[in-house]
């Protein structure tokens, strides 16, 4: 599943792919140019249709407007949220590293 995800991903553009011992996957571009609604419409590969045209004008816009809204973050700022989230749980159980003196 998740070289599958991987795979769209890389087909829109948004990661490089490299096989081997030192491989993996990095960003094609900066974080900060990546909105959510990139990742799900990169991903989706057109998992809900419909073919009924009363209804599917509507399913096509609902998704258009779902996918802006996505947009509207980055995965810059899901990851800041993220390292945010973390450090404060870590305080709260008392595991956050100490912070160095300043001489």
């Amino acid at each position: 599943m998740v070289r599958r995800c991987f795979l769209l991903l890389h087909k829109k553009g948004l990661i490089d792919q490299r096989k081997g011992p030192h491989g993996g996957a990095m960003l094609k571009l900066p974080a900060k140019q990546i909105g959510l609604g990139d990742i799900y419409a990169a991903s989706e590969d057109g998992w809900l249709t419909l073919n009924d045209p009363a209804i599917g004008g509507l399913l096509k816009r609902a998704t258009e407007d779902g996918v802006q809204a996505l947009n509207d973050t980055t995965l810059a700022q899901v990851l800041k949220r993220i390292r945010k989230n973390s450090t404060q749980t870590k305080a709260v159980n008392g595991t956050a590293p100490k912070k160095k003196a300043v001489a």
